[in-house]
This record gives structure tokens, C-alpha cells and sequence, in this order.
């Protein structure tokens, strides 16, 4: 597999599209109407924090709330064309690239939002590096189905020359001028963002971007989504693209954090005591900061893991030898034989706990604090987890291996609500064709 994050006769392919953004003069604020992508709003605490900013939050088409997922899906729908028809939400009107800044304190991510031509993991293209819960991509692929849009863009990166050249330089251009929208967003974020509407610029990033790949690094399941819908229809059309905001990481890096389990049927006395000659167990000082810098520390000489729940901590480490030789696959490459998810899962979930991998038993937090409190809360176990490298991340995904779900959190990640897609708008039109 080639790893200049080049590919040699084919590449990414982003086009422009009418985006629907809100007006502004019908909502609150645009700060009120947006939120973190869906599978970051997982508390029912904050998803009802976002519907009470304004009645036409975006939670209330990606995640909306009703008795049953045939319901939810057909009630996005009502509210998208209601929204339309009221003219909360309008289309641009014309097909466009977008740049799009994030900015807080000395993180700064800019990038291009566009609809790419979707491809195959098998093509090299667009590379995941996680597998997906089929029970999640069917949902989404319901919910997109049925509303006929793309509710939030995807966040790819890819890697570029580490220089402002191509679509780097657009991207740096366009950002000098006036934006169409600002806003700052609860979490302090300033979001910004400008339409490119220059041919020459747009024919700039289609050269720049014809012979790259990129790495999925947040959207996994809407990927797989994408490729669900596309291969559902009888001929060439908007379903052939997917909505999705392009990082050049050499010039914007992103950040890697992880993501946490909440094992919501065990107790951390049944965990600890499951652990018992199978790893090294030591309890940890609090506050939760320090624990997690006793969790880094640990991380750097193997398998490290922090269990909470019961108002303590509790660092694991070195896993059993021939626990590990036994429960963890031989025919993958020695990099991802050695990942605390691929530990966690092969050897403790499956083999220790004896969890299954399903909603009931597992979810998955990415927030430290939340995957505490909860824990805490209903007498579960918290298993907070080190962040993998993104060039361990990189490396596997070229080389076609796929980390267990949920390894990872790339950010900043977009917010949703500042445009979407709409597959009725895009149909037909000459930038699908």
C-alpha cells in the first residue's frame, strides 16, 4: 500500500453542492441551533439541554425523540420539510465548496466542506480504520433514507504537502475575506464559515485532492451509511456522494483522544475481583486528572486501563502473557495485536468479563468526567482509556486492518447544524453528474 497519503491513479473527488444552512433572522442564535455530532450527544440530559436552546435545534433531526426508530425517522422528515416550507432552513443558491474554520484558544482547524464521490474501503481511497455496529449504520441509513439529506458532514483528513499550496492555499485565501457565518458555540468554539465560489479556486482543490487519500478519522458508521445508500440505487445520482469536511493535517493537525467504556451490569468489585492474578491492579490517588496522568505513565510501557465507579481508582496493567497469547488473534500485525482496544475486547470483555459488544451491556462515553459520573452513579464500572497515536492510526488503516469500534475520538470535530445537504436539492443537477 502506497503511504505518501498519495494515490497513483485515482483520488478524492470533492464537488460542490447547494448546502441548507439556517437563516438566521428565524432562530435564536446560530450558536443555539447547532450541536456535537450525534454520537457524541449520548447523555439524555444533554440531548434535552439542546432541544431547550431554541425549538429548531438540530438534535431534533439527528436525534430525534419518539416512541419507535420508524417514528423517529418519519418525524426528521416532518420537521426538515416543515422547516423548509417556513423557511427556518434555506438552500444556497448555488453549488459551492465551504471553507470551514474551528478556532479555541490555540487549537485552530480549517478545512473544505464538499460532497466527495464515495469509494470502497477496497479502493484505497478513503480508508477507515475502525469496524462499525450494524445495528448503528442501519439506523442511519433509516434516518437518511427517510429524510432524504445529509444531517452532518463526516471529518476526513488527509495529508498534505505541509505547505500552503493547492488546496491549502485556497483554504488560507478564502479566510481573508468576509465569512458567511460566525458564531461561538457554548463550548467556546468560534466557528466560521466562507463559500468558495471562484472556478479557478475550485478547479485548485479538485487537482490538489485528485490524487490523495484520506483516513475517516470521525463518521465511521456514516461512511458505512453512504456506501449502504449508494448501492441501493438503480443508477448514477446524488446518493454517489456523501457530505464530509476535508482536514489537510499537515498544516492543521488533528487531535486523538479516546473514547470510554461504561460496562452498565458490572459492579468494579466484580471487575476487580475478575482481574485477580490475570493483571497487575493498584489503587490510584484522585483527582480524576492525576489518575489519568498515572494512566499515561502506565500506557507508555503496554496495555494500561482505568478502571472507576466505586468512588476510587484503579490503574490495570500488565496483562497476562499467556491471557494475551491466548485470547488475542496471531494473524493480524503486531501493532494492532498490541492496542488496549484490541486488549480490552479480546481478553478482558470477551474472555475476563465475558461482556457482550451491545448496547445494554457496554456504551461508549467521550467524556472522562461523564463515564465517572455515570459509573458512580448506577453501580457500574468506568474503563477510561489512553489515546492511540494517529500515525499508529494511519499506518493500520493504509495497510487495510481495522481497529476494534470505537478506538478513537479524532477532533475538533465539526458542528453539526451550520449546513447540511440535501440529496432532493442535488438531484439532477450538474455537479452529481
Amino acid at each position: 500500500m502506497n503511504t505518501s497519503g498519495r494515490t497513483t491513479d485515482h483520488g478524492l473527488r470533492l464537488i460542490p453542492f447547494r448546502g441548507l444552512r439556517y437563516v438566521p433572522e428565524r432562530v435564536g442564535s446560530l450558536a443555539a441551533v447547532t450541536s456535537p455530532p450525534y454520537d457524541v450527544v449520548v447523555r439524555p440530559d444533554g440531548l434535552h439541554h439542546l432541544e431547550s436552546l431554541d425549538p429548531y435545534n438540530i438534535v431534533r433531526l439527528i436525534l430525534p425523540q419518539a416512541g419507535s426508530a420508524t417514528e423517529r425517522h418519519q418525524q426528521a422528515a416532518s420537521t426538515l420539510k416543515r422547516w423548509l416550507a417556513e423557511g427556518v432552513l434555506a438552500a444556497d443558491p448555488d453549488p459551492v465548496l465551504y471553507v470551514y474554520e474551528q478556532r479555541a484558544g490555540d487549537v485552530l482547524q480549517r478545512g473544505v466542506i464538499g460532497a466527495l464521490a464515495l469509494s470502497p474501503a477496497s479502493d484505497g481511497i478513503v480508508l477507515p480504520h475502525e469496524d462499525v455496529m450494524a445495528d448503528v449504520v442501519a439506523d442511519r441509513a433509516d434516518l437518511m433514507r427517510t429524510t432524504g439529506a445529509h444531517l452532518e458532514p463526516l471529518l476526513l483528513s488527509y495529508a498534505g504537502d505541509g505547505r500552503p499550496a493547492g488546496a491549502t492555499a485556497v483554504v488560507e485565501r478564502t479566510v481573508e475575506q468576509a465569512p458567511l457565518l460566525t458564531t461561538t458555540t457554548e463550548d467556546g468554539v468560534a466557528h466560521r464559515l466562507w463559500a468558495v465560489t471562484d472556478p479557478a479556486d475550485r478547479a485548485r482543490i479538485e487537482a490538489d485532492l485528485a490524487d490523495r487519500q484520506a483516513l475517516i478519522a470521525d463518521g465511521h458508521h456514516r461512511w458505512a451509511t453512504y456506501l449502504r445508500l449508494q448501492q441501493e440505487q438503480s443508477g448514477p445520482g446524488p446518493w454517489d456522494f456523501g457530505l464530509v469536511l476535508l482536514v489537510d493535517t499537515a498544516r492543521y493537525p488533528l487531535r486523538v483522544r479516546a473514547i470510554h467504556r461504561l460496562l452498565h451490569r458490572l459492579p468494579v468489585v466484580d471487575a476487580l475481583k475478575a482481574l485477580d492474578g490475570r493483571a497487575r491492579v493498584r489503587g490510584v490517588e484522585g483527582p480524576l486528572p492525576r489518575a489519568l496522568d498515572a494512566l499515561a505513565e502506565a500506557a507508555t510501557a503496554g496495555n494500561a486501563f482505568l478502571l472507576a465507579g466505586d468512588g476510587r481508582f484503579h490503574l490495570v496493567d500488565r496483562p497476562d502473557e499467556r491471557l494475551l497469547a491466548r485470547t488475542v488473534p496471531a494473524d493480524r500485525p503486531a501493532a494492532w495485536r498490541e492496542l488496549d482496544a484490541t486488549v480490552l475486547h479480546c481478553t478482558l470483555l470477551d474472555e475476563v468479563w465475558r461482556i457482550p459488544d451491545a448496547p445494554e451491556h457496554i456504551a461508549y462515553i467521550h467524556d472522562t468526567e461523564a463515564a465517572v459520573e455515570q459509573a458512580e452513579r448506577n453501580g457500574a464500572t468506568a474503563v477510561l482509556m489512553h489515546p492511540v497515536g494517529e500515525d499508529v492510526v494511519r499506518d493500520l488503516a493504509r495497510q487495510g486492518v481495522t481497529m476494534p469500534r470505537k478506538s478513537t475520538s479524532f477532533g475538533p470535530k465539526p458542528a453539526t447544524g451550520l449546513v447540511l445537504r440535501s440529496l432532493g436539492t442535488d438531484a439532477g443537477g450538474p455537479d452529481v453528474s
